[in-house]
């Protein structure tokens, strides 16, 4: 984005605001902005409370990303301030997405609330990929185990072949995702948190992706003293070994949070494949944002489901945007584009609008299924999170706010009797939750605060309590 902007405007006039600059950088674009000498800012969500001068519009790019709404304390929706700023500074805000948001995109056709504008082709009119599924079951079934189907493993030969480029998209990263005996059933497990341990083969360790924690890898099971400890499950590093095992000339890069944690990694990753002539470009979900490599004519998704069993409401939008957004990395210039989704569940109304990139039907058949079981745009959820180094305290806790609020917010709201969070414990905290429906008004927030104020006042120590409205993580 920065460097489309630089080549089209001037470095000059531009200031960039993100978490990977230093103080004395954040310090010095603030002040190019403040002054008035930067004339367009560009940034992560915090951008949204730069000084800006006679701001003229907002743009909100890729605005269906989950990464606008804070999930820390002080909690915060980039969108909703755009919206507030765009209204005192009596500026427009465009928001901008091939995957809108649902509630956007209801907002814009069934309230007219938004102005929808249609872009019904690619800026160099290019044509969309074709999109092939391939049933995983039917793989197994002809006894191929592999991680690439025969189709999948066909087309990436023949890029090579063509010296054309290939993305390999799994959202999941390490190597193995869990760990067990298979004498006893015996899963490594965290020891801070709920959550099996993921083995990362290059460091040869067990790590904790909630808490950080790590451990050296498993030989011998702690509970059966058998040898019969196996890996299961597939991540990036596992697909990243298969690839050189199959194809040893192809020259590869992975990108993911593993390979990405040193300043500008992000760039250096990006420009190595783009200008290096690398084959094969290996990633997670960081793959898939609005990245433009014209040598990129084939896509191959690894594992379509893994987004569309986690437990929330919008599993079913995040698959969809996330295939129909890494199959937009294919064919962006004048070679056709090929996106090959590997799922063992092709008939999936998801899986095939996704394959047929269809945002209306998605979007039909999707507000029937959330208006049918009141989820939001039709109501808000409101999430109120507790975490207690104590179980005991978070259960008392817990049935204390529950009942209060079943007393006092009105018949409008369903109020859900607290329970395990779905990862119960982490960092060596309990969570439980609380989860209610409801349309959020004036009322209900007054409400929601007496509650906070009467839970501080109870002054029990180690034991936190948090409230979230329509939140984008329900774990």
């Amino acid at each position: 984005m920065l460097e489309r902007f630089i080549s089209r405007f001037g470095k000059e006039k531009i200031a960039i605001i993100h978490s990977k600059l230093s103080i004395g950088e954040r310090y010095d674009e603030w002040n190019k902005i403040k002054s008035g000498d930067a004339k367009i800012v560009i940034g992560a969500r915090s951008a949204i409370f730069a000084p800006v001068k006679d701001l003229g519009i907002i743009i909100i790019d890729e605005e269906h990303d989950s990464s606008y709404k804070s999930e820390s304390n002080p909690k915060y929706d980039a969108k909703q301030v755009a919206k507030f700023i765009g209204k005192q500074m009596k500026c427009p805000l465009l928001l901008g997405s091939a995957t809108p948001d649902l509630n956007s995109y209801y907002n814009s056709t069934e309230l007219n609330k938004i102005e929808l504008l249609k872009l019904r082709k690619r800026a160099n009119n290019s044509s969309l990929p074709e999109v092939t599924v391939i049933d995983l079951k039917q793989e197994l079934a002809n006894g191929n185990h592999s991680m690439l189907s025969r189709e999948l493993y066909s087309k990436i030969d023949d890029n090579l072949k063509q010296r054309r480029q290939t993305i390999l998209f799994l959202n999941r990263r390490g190597y193995s995702t869990f760990i067990m005996c298979r004498e006893c059933g015996y899963t490594v497990k965290c020891k801070n948190c709920d959550i099996s341990l993921t083995y990362h083969s290059y460091e040869k360790k067990l790590k904790c992706h909630y808490c950080g924690y790590e451990e050296n890898i498993v030989t011998i099971c702690p509970e059966c003293g058998s040898k019969k400890i196996r890996y299961f499950g597939t991540g990036t590093q596992k697909l990243e070994q298969e690839i050189k095992k199959q194809f040893p000339t192809a020259k590869t890069i992975r990108m993911d949070v593993d390979t990405v944690t040193k300043k500008n990694s992000h760039e250096k990753i990006l420009n190595t494949f783009k200008n290096e002539n690398i084959d094969i470009l290996i990633g997670t979900q960081m793959v898939v944002k609005g990245h433009h490599f014209p040598n990129v004519t084939l896509v191959g998704v690894i594992a379509a489901d893994s987004s569309l069993n986690i437990d929330d409401y919008r599993a079913n939008e995040r698959t969809f945007q996330i295939l129909t957004q890494v199959a937009g990395r294919a064919g962006r210039e004048k070679l056709p584009g090929k996106v090959i989704v590997q799922t063992y569940n092709p008939e999936n109304f998801t899986i095939q609008c996704a394959r047929k990139q269809n945002y209306q039907e998605f979007y039909e058949t999707e507000i029937h299924l959330r208006k049918q079981l009141k989820y939001p745009p039709f109501c808000d959820i409101i999430l109120i999170s507790f975490t207690s180094k104590s179980e005991e305290k978070i259960k008392i806790l817990s049935n204390r706010v529950y009942k209060y609020l079943n007393n006092n917010l009105n018949d409008e709201f369903k109020v859900f009797m607290p329970m395990p969070a779905p990862i119960d414990k982490i960092q060596n905290k309990w969570r439980y939750r609380i989860i209610i429906k409801g349309n959020m008004n004036e009322n209900a927030n007054i409400i929601l605060n007496k509650c906070l104020k009467k839970v501080y006042e109870l002054d029990m120590k180690d034991t936190r309590i948090s409230i979230d409205v329509n939140p984008n993580n329900m774990a």
